[in-house]
């Protein structure tokens, strides 16, 4: 009988995601020669090996690759075992691993994270903030709980519970607060600023300037919505954002906020999360928690 821990596993599946062992090292709160060490002992117990090493490099060879796999599932099976204890109990206990994207994460987590803990004393979040694709990836290898994202995913193993419907608006400068509000094919001519390749909300704000995602040059690219509406500050270009994201982002920049005509461009955002989950009607209980504090 071969004798591997569920720590090994855990230990593997974080190289082989990372593939560099001082990322996967940190990712597991272990030092770099600790997981490799187990890494070591994992492949003198299979009588294979799992990585190609280099200088500069690290690889899965092809039974890495298969075993990567195997790994994964047998995880998030173990998670679900724990999850199925967590779920016979009455109340909501434990660690719960929530995925957020970044244009609704700064704005809606203080409030949510402020009622959960209050209405579930013994629950403890841990909070994921990336982009939605990596959010869907993670969530259906078992590293996540839940994702609140914008809807649709479309993603046919997961469970979408839409929460609220939310408008975007147009930030220019402030200089252009009395200017003619522009409409789709306004925008298209204007130098329109917008969040980089990834995030969801690029993609829908392209969407409602019917523009392709391969935007022209004077589309310029930014990382947060911070940096969107700071640049629009400066004269740059106008930008969208979404509504809940105003009162943080606009306190202190010369802009002025611009709502569109019917039909206004619009986000519908939810919580999504496995449909195998044992929680599900935990987090259906959570959802309405965020629900009610959007």
């Amino acid at each position: 009988m071969i004798n591997i821990t569920l720590k090994q596993l855990r230990y593997f599946e974080a190289l082989a995601r990372h593939r560099h062992f001082g990322r996967a090292a940190e990712a597991c709160a272990i030092s770099q020669p600790a997981l490799s060490m187990q890494i070591k002992e994992m492949e003198d117990v299979l009588g294979a090996a799992l990585f190609e090493r280099s200088a500069r490099q690290i690889r899965l060879t092809q039974f890495g690759e298969v075993a990567a796999e195997r790994a994964r599932d047998i995880l998030r099976a173990a998670d679900e075992l724990g999850d199925l204890a967590r779920a016979s109990r009455e109340r909501l206990v434990g660690r719960l691993r929530v995925g957020v994207i970044p244009t609704i994460a700064p704005y809606l987590l203080p409030k949510v994270m402020t009622d959960l803990s209050a209405r579930y004393p013994e629950l403890e979040i841990h909070v994921r903030e990336t982009v939605t694709p990596k959010l869907i990836q993670e969530l259906s290898d078992g590293q996540l709980d839940t994702a609140i994202v914008a809807l649709p995913v479309s993603e046919g193993t997961l469970a979408e519970t839409p929460l609220f419907h939310e408008n975007f608006v147009l930030v220019r400068s402030a200089k252009e607060a009395n200017a003619p509000l522009p409409n789709a094919d306004s925008l298209r001519e204007m130098r329109l600023l917008l969040l980089e390749e990834g995030h969801c909300f690029r993609d829908q704000a392209l969407s409602f300037c019917n523009m392709p995602s391969g935007p022209p040059r004077e589309v310029l690219d930014a990382s947060s919505l911070s940096t969107l509406v700071q640049m629009v500050s400066a004269g740059m270009g106008v930008t969208l954002i979404p509504e809940m994201a105003v009162p943080v982002e606009t306190r202190s920049a010369s802009v002025s906020i611009s709502r569109f005509e019917a039909p206004e461009p619009a986000r519908t955002v939810g919580m999504v999360w496995r449909k195998t989950s044992p929680l599900a009607n935990q987090l259906t209980e959570i959802a309405d928690v965020v629900r009610q504090c959007a």
